[in-house]
């Protein structure tokens, strides 16, 4: 028989791990939202993606979230003429990475409001064992 108090403190443990890798890759990508190239002409940064899959625990007979893939946004990169930068091309423009900042923001204030959904299904699971628990002591 399935506890399914067990199985929403492992539901919203795989939400959390999930969230909190999602916030390591928003984070990363503010961090470098004006890391241009090294090296004449060369690449910036490339913003990264994350892609969630659902994953069936046998043990819980519920579904889990977990992190699919980490992958590099296909988007192109912004060009700004800056003949003076080290990174400038022959012409004098410099490839700058392509993270939209206000697109970060509001990924990184999704993720907060996920992981606190998360959290809150864990205090309330919490409460009911510790409820449950009180009224068998009496």
């Amino acid at each position: 028989m399935v506890d399914p108090l067990a199985a929403t403190l492992k539901i919203s443990a795989s939400g959390l791990q999930a969230q909190s890798e999602r916030l390591r890759v928003v984070s990363e990508n503010l961090a470098n939202a004006q890391s241009t190239g090294k090296t004449k002409g060369a690449d910036p940064y490339a913003r990264k993606t994350i892609t969630f899959e659902s994953e069936f625990d046998r043990a819980t007979a519920a579904s889990m979230v977990k992190v699919k893939d980490i992958g590099k946004d296909k988007a192109p990169f912004t060009i700004e003429y800056d003949p003076g930068h080290p990174a400038a091309d022959d012409d004098g423009y410099v490839k700058l990475p392509n993270v939209n900042l206000l697109v970060e923001m509001a990924d990184m204030r999704e993720t907060n409001r996920s992981y606190e959904a998360n959290l809150k299904m864990m205090t309330q699971a919490r409460t009911m064992v510790m409820r449950t628990i009180d009224l068998l002591k009496d």
